[in-house]
């Protein structure tokens, strides 16, 4: 049995599989207190869940950051009482067994490059697109992290060829720096984008779902998005050129998303021959928590409970 844990900022989450197959879920919130608190919040799930199973399993967690590979500590997640903390040693240490711990992205494209929406690709890119942006690199079977840990974090890098307009209104992004990618496709930035222009603030839906009954404005707002997120993704295939693109998070719930970027992505990208496939998730919010889950195999999650 596979446990998966989602750590987010407002709710910790945990599944169970066997053999593939969802045997338990619950959530609880987050404890908006100590760290210590959190490490304690998700060794009483583990224990809760394999109480009521009746066996052990092994552990994996998404977390919205990752763990450097110099220091073990956790680094660059905007759950800021996270950092600078060895959050798989210590929850190893409270529930007696190893747990790995990667990104919440790299967990969204393991789950949906393994039994998910691009299952059967051997080269996928995955995006999170909701309050931020984020990504995860699937080459093979398995989930890209990088020298630094940090594959596949596009949201970090500067707007591809920015207009005179955007150069002149470039955000500042939360990590210091201005026209990032996240700053201007996230849901964060989409908000922002429309209140600039309509001086009221809409979420990304409503935006899109007034765009979608002819209101100029949000229309407006909306091919902007949809130019700047091709722009941002064409790089990648450029880069990468990956089989399927997997996108989650809030704004992957913008249908329109799914019509408006295949061709102008393939507009931007060098000699495409045919369109990457651009897909929804399959498991919406829960792919994070199943890719968790996922970071073991099944054999290796035998050998570990049998030590």
């Amino acid at each position: 049995m596979r446990l998966g844990i989602d750590l987010g900022g407002t709710k910790i989450e945990i599944i169970a599989l066997d053999k593939g197959r969802e045997v338990l879920r619950e959530r609880v919130a987050t404890p908006q207190t100590a760290y210590e608190d959190t490490i304690l919040a998700m060794s009483n799930l583990v224990r809760s869940a394999e109480r009521k199973l009746g066996r052990r399993g092994s552990v994996g967690v998404a977390i919205p950051g990752t763990i450097s590979p110099m220091s073990g500590l956790v680094k660059n997640a905007n759950s800021t009482r996270l950092i600078g903390h060895p959050l798989d040693r210590d929850l190893g240490a409270a529930i007696n067994r190893p747990v790995r711990v990667a990104n919440d992205a790299n967990c969204f494209v393991l789950s949906e490059a393994s039994d998910g929406a691009a299952a059967g690709a051997n080269i996928v890119f995955g995006i999170i697109a909701g309050t931020g942006c984020g990504g995860g690199i699937y080459v093979g079977g398995r989930v890209l992290t990088g020298a630094h840990a940090i594959t596949g974090e596009w949201g970090h890098n500067p707007l591809p060829a920015p207009t005179s307009r955007e150069i002149a209104i470039a955000p500042r992004c939360y990590c210091g720096r201005v026209n990032c990618i996240e700053a201007w496709i996230s849901g964060t930035g989409l908000r922002a984008d429309y209140a600039r222009r309509a001086g009221r603030s809409l979420s990304g839906d409503d935006i899109a779902a007034l765009a979608a009954r002819g209101d100029s404005t949000a229309r407006a707002v909306m091919v902007d998005f949809y130019d700047r997120f091709a722009r941002s993704v064409a790089v990648i295939v450029n880069i990468l050129d990956p089989d399927a693109i997997v996108i989650g998070g809030g704004l992957s719930n913008i249908d329109a998303l799914y019509a408006e970027l295949p061709p102008r992505v393939e507009s931007y990208a060098f000699t495409p021959e045919g369109r990457t496939k651009i897909v929804k998730n399959m498991y919406g919010d829960s792919s994070g928590v199943r890719g968790a889950a996922w970071l073991w195999s099944e054999d290796e999650a035998a050998a570990l409970l049998h030590e």
